[in-house]
C-alpha cells in the first residue's frame, strides 16, 4: 500500500496475539478484529447457532408460482402432525398486515394474491425442524395461476398487466442539465444489460424470537438495521415499539440483503402465539427466495464527443427491475440517475431512470446500490468513445475526469478530493505482470495448466489464449441522501474497573463483517487515551445508528462515537477542574492521566473517578442533504463522493470462451485509513464481488421462476478465482468528515466489473454489452 506524498503512513506495530491491540491501537493502526480468531477457528456464534431450552422451530410455506390468486388454504394436514404447535396465515397477523423498508407494500403473509415465486403463505412452529418442514409440505393451497409480468421495460408500457393496482412504475428520476441536444462531432450509442446478482452471504437468514415477561418480544437476529426492523415488527405485531427489543446476533455477511425483513416478523408471531422461543433458519435454497437481490437493468446510453475527445453530452435511459415490491428501489433509482454520468465532466445531460414492478423476485440493496449498473454502461461507453477518436482509453478518461470543484449533473459541487485522474494514472502506470511462455512447468516462470483459462481441466496448452488489459473507474455516494435524516447515536461510559480505566461504547450499529466493532474501539482509544475498551452487542436499548449500508457506518457512527467521547472527556476535565480548583481549559487527558499545562500531572483516572461513572449519549448527524427537484433533478443530494479505479489483466481462451483474471490493480482514495488492514480487506472483498458479476454471478429467472437457487448452480468466486491484487491507497482527507475519512466498502465493487469486461474486449474484440459475460458471448458470431 502507498499513500500520497506528505500523508503520514498509518502505524502497523505488531499486535498482541490475545487482545489484538498494537502498541498504538487507536485510529490509523491495523488493529486485529476481536472476532477474527473465533471466526477462523469456527468458535464464533452466528445467529444460526442460537439455542434455548424448550424452543420451537419455525418453517415457511412459500408459493411455487410467480403470479397467482389463492383460492383456498387447507391447514388440516399440518395441524394433524404430532409436534406441530402453530400454523398461521395472514388472518393471524394482529397488526399491520404489510411491511417494507421504504413503503409498507409487502404482505407479512400472502392475503389472496401472489406476486413472486417464494412469497410466504403460511408459517409453522414445531418441536423439530424436520417436523416443521413436513407440516409446511402438508398444507394444501389451491392456486389460480396467472401469467407473470417479467420485463421491466415492457411493464411500463401502456396497457401492461398491473402487478399492483396503482401501476407498475415505482419511481422515475429525471435529471436535466445544460442542453442535451448540443451538437457533437461524434455520437456513441450503446445498449447494456446487467443481470440479477445475489449477495451470496454465507450465513443464511436466521434468528431466535423469545416471548418477554411483559408480553413483548425479544428477537436475536442477523440484520443491518435494528431500529427499522423493530418499527416494522412492532407495527405488524400491533404493539408499541418499546415492547419489541431487537438484539444483533452474529452476522455471516450482509451486503445489503439484510436491510429488508426476512423471518423477523414470522418468528415473533410464532413465539407470541405459542408462548415459547422460536428459532428460524433458512436453507440455502430458501435464502435465495427470502431476500432481495441486485436490480437487473437495461441501460441505453448516448454520448456526444468532440473529435479531440471531449465529452459534450450524455443522454441515458435506464430501466431497473424492482421485482414484486418496493424495497429500496426508489433510492437505487436515485443513485443510478445522480451517478449515471460517472466521474466525468459532462456539461449537457439528460438522464431518465425508471424503476418498475414486475413478478420477478424483489430487488433492493446490494453493494454499490444503483451505481454498479450505471458504471458498467458509462465505462463501456468510455472505451468505445476512446476507440472512436483514436485515444488510449485511460487518456480519454483523464481528459474528461472530474476533480475537486467539478459540478455533477445534479448541479452539486464536489467540495472535497476527487482524484479521478490520479487514480487512473496510478493503475495505468503500475507494472504489468509478466506473461509466461506456453509449455512451462510450475515455478519455472513458464506457463503451466494452473495459469491458463480452464486450469487443470486441461482445456488448452496456450493455443487460442489471448491476453487483454482493461480499465474501469467509478463514483459512489456515501451515506443516505436526498434529505434523509441520517444520524447515529452513541453512548460512551468511562469507569474504573479492577483499578484500571475502562471505556464502554454502546451503539445500535450492526457489525456485518466490515470491522465496525474494531473501529469504534479505536476511536475511543484515540479520543480518551484509554486502552481497555468494550463494545457490547448492538441492540435497540440505545438510539438508532441507521443501517450498515451506503458505506456510512464508520462516517456516521464513527462521528457519533467521536462526539460522545469528546463529551465524556469534557465531563472528566470538568470534574478534575472542580476537584483541583483549576480552569478546565488548563487541563488535558493523556495516557489515562489528568495533566495541567501549568502544574503537570494532577492525578490519574482511577484516582479521579473512584466509583463514579462518566456517561454521555450523543446523536450525531452529517451535514444536510436535499431532495432532488422532480423536474430537473437538481439539488445537493449527497453528502460525500468516493472513487476507485481498477486495471484488469485477463487471459481468454478465445476458442472455448473461458476467462482467467491474471491480476487486478486498484487505486482508491479512502480519506483516512482508519484501520489499514481492514481497508485492504474491504477492497479485496468488494473487488471479488465485482469479479463475480463480471464473469459468473447471475440469478437465472425464466418466466418469473428462479432456475438456480443454490451454490451448485449460482456460482460465486472462490479463492482460486481471485488473482493477485495490487492495492494503492490514497488518503486525501475530506474536511467535512470525521478524521477526514471516506466510505470504503462499495467503490471497489463498482469499478472492478467494467475493468474486467474491458480487458476481455481488448483480448477478443467482442463488444460485450452484458454482464456477466458468458462463454458464448466470447465465441459467438456477434462482434
Amino acid at each position: 500500500m502507498t499513500t500520497v506524498p506528505g500523508t503520514p503512513t498509518a502505524p502497523t506495530s505488531p499486535a498482541d496475539p490475545v487482545t489484538g491491540r498494537s502498541a498504538d491501537a487507536g485510529v490509523g493502526a491495523s488493529v486485529l478484529r476481536p472476532d477474527g480468531t473465533l471466526k477462523v477457528t469456527g468458535e464464533f456464534a452466528f445467529s444460526s447457532d442460537l439455542w434455548m431450552a424448550d424452543m420451537l422451530w419455525g418453517a415457511t410455506l412459500r408459493s411455487p408460482h410467480p403470479r397467482a390468486r389463492i383460492r383456498s388454504v387447507d391447514l388440516s394436514g399440518a395441524l394433524r402432525l404430532p409436534g406441530v404447535a402453530a400454523v398461521l396465515t395472514s388472518d393471524e397477523v394482529p397488526g399491520r398486515k404489510t411491511y417494507g423498508l421504504e413503503s409498507a407494500d409487502q404482505p407479512v403473509l400472502a392475503d389472496g394474491v401472489i406476486r413472486y415465486q417464494g412469497e410466504p403463505v403460511v408459517i409453522i412452529a414445531a418441536d423439530h425442524p424436520e417436523t416443521a418442514r413436513r407440516a409446511a409440505a402438508a398444507v394444501g393451497v389451491d392456486y389460480d395461476v396467472l401469467t407473470p409480468v417479467t420485463d421491466a421495460e415492457t411493464a411500463l408500457r401502456p396497457g401492461a398487466e398491473l402487478v399492483h393496482p396503482g401501476g407498475n412504475l415505482v419511481r422515475h428520476v429525471r435529471i436535466r442539465r445544460g442542453d442535451p441536444q448540443m451538437p457533437a462531432d461524434i455520437m456513441v450509442r450503446g445498449r447494456y444489460q446487467v443481470g440479477m446478482q445475489d449477495q451470496a452471504f454465507l450465513g443464511p437468514e436466521s434468528g431466535l424470537a423469545v416471548p418477554a415477561d411483559d408480553g413483548g418480544i425479544e428477537l436475536y437476529v442477523a440484520t443491518q438495521w435494528l431500529h427499522v426492523d423493530r418499527a416494522q415488527i412492532a407495527a405488524s405485531l400491533g404493539m408499541p415499539e418499546d415492547m419489541v427489543r431487537v438484539v444483533l446476533a452474529g452476522v455471516g455477511g450482509a451486503f445489503g440483503a439484510r436491510e429488508d425483513l426476512s423471518m423477523q416478523i414470522h418468528a415473533c408471531l410464532l413465539a407470541l402465539h405459542t408462548g415459547r422461543p422460536v428459532k428460524m433458519v433458512y436453507s440455502r435454497e430458501e435464502s435465495f427466495f427470502g431476500h432481495v437481490h441486485r436490480h437487473p437493468a437495461t441501460l441505453y446510453y448516448q454520448h456526444g464527443i468532440t473529435a479531440e475527445g471531449r465529452l459534450v453530452s450524455l443522454s441515458a435511459r435506464i430501466y431497473l427491475d424492482g421485482g414484486a415490491y418496493i424495497s429500496s428501489s426508489p433510492a437505487v433509482a436515485a443513485n443510478a440517475a445522480t451517478l449515471g454520468a460517472g466521474p466525468y465532466e459532462v456539461p449537457n445531460v439528460a438522464i431518465d431512470v425508471y424503476a418498475a414492478y414486475t413478478n420477478n423476485p424483489p430487488c433492493g440493496a446490494m453493494r454499490g446500490f444503483g451505481a454498479v449498473q450505471a458504471c458498467f454502461a458509462y465505462e463501456s461507453q468510455m472505451d468505445e468513445c476512446a476507440r472512436r477518436v483514436g485515444l488510449d482509453p485511460v487518456e480519454f478518461r483523464i481528459r474528461n475526469a472530474m476533480s475537486e470543484g467539478s459540478v455533477v449533473p445534479t448541479g452539486q459541487i464536489v467540495d472535497s478530493a476527487a482524484p479521478v485522474a490520479e487514480l487512473l494514472r496510478r493503475v495505468r502506470d503500475a507494472p504489468l505482470p509478466a506473461r509466461p511462455i506456453p509449455g512451462g512447468q510450475a515455478g519455472s516462470g513458464l506457463w503451466d495448466l494452473r495459469e491458463l483459462p480452464g486450469g487443470v481441466s486441461n482445456t488448452t496448452h496456450g493455443e487460442g489464449v489471448v491476453r487483454g488489459v482493461g480499465y474501469g473507474i467509478g463514483i459512489k455516494n456515501v451515506g443516505f441522501s436526498e434529505g434523509f435524516d441520517d444520524y447515529s447515536t452513541a453512548r460512551v461510559a468511562l469507569a474504573v474497573v479492577a483499578g484500571e480505566p475502562l471505556v464502554t461504547v454502546h451503539t445500535a450499529a450492526a457489525e456485518v463483517g466490515q470491522g465496525l466493532v474494531t473501529i469504534q474501539a479505536q476511536i475511543a482509544r484515540t479520543e480518551l487515551g484509554v486502552d481497555q475498551v468494550v463494545v457490547p452487542p448492538a441492540d435497540t436499548t440505545v438510539g438508532s445508528a441507521g443501517s450498515s449500508s451506503a458505506s456510512r457506518q464508520t462516517y456516521v457512527t464513527g462521528g457519533a462515537v467521536q462526539a460522545a467521547c469528546a463529551a465524556v472527556r469534557a465531563a472528566v476535565l470538568g470534574l478534575a477542574a472542580r476537584r483541583h480548583g483549576v480552569p478546565a481549559d488548563d487541563l488535558s487527558l493523556s495516557g489515562g492521566k489528568i495533566v495541567s499545562q501549568s502544574a503537570g500531572v494532577l492525578t490519574d483516572l482511577a484516582g479521579l473517578l473512584g466509583d463514579e461513572v462518566i456517561e454521555e449519549t450523543v446523536t450525531w448527524r452529517h451535514r444536510p442533504t436535499y431532495p432532488l427537484d422532480p423536474e430537473t433533478g437538481q439539488g445537493n443530494a449527497h453528502v460525500q463522493y468516493a472513487f476507485a479505479a481498477h486495471r484488469a489483466v485477463v487471459d481468454v481462451d478465445t476458442e472455448l470462451g473461458l476467462v482467467k483474471v491474471v491480476e487486478l490493480t486498484t487505486a482508491q482514495d479512502v480519506g483516512k485509513a482508519m484501520n489499514p488492514l481492514a481497508v485492504a480487506g474491504q477492497i479485496h472483498g468488494g473487488t471479488a464481488q465485482g469479479l463475480g458479476l463480471a464473469l459468473m454471478e447471475e440469478i437465472q429467472v425464466s418466466g418469473g421462476a428462479v432456475r438456480n437457487p443454490s451454490f451448485t448452480d449460482y456460482l460465486i468466486p472462490t479463492i482460486l478465482d481471485m488473482p493477485p491484487m495490487k492495492l494503492d491507497i490514497l488518503e486525501l482527507a475530506d474536511p467535512h468528515a470525521p478524521y477526514g475519512l471516506r466510505g470504503v466498502g462499495e467503490p471497489p465493487t463498482i469499478s472492478s466489473t467494467p475493468a474486467i469486461v474491458a480487458a476481455i474486449r481488448a483480448a477478443t474484440g467482442k463488444a460485450l454489452h452484458r454482464v456477466p459475460v458468458r462463454p458464448d458471448d466470447i465465441v459467438g458470431l456477434e462482434g
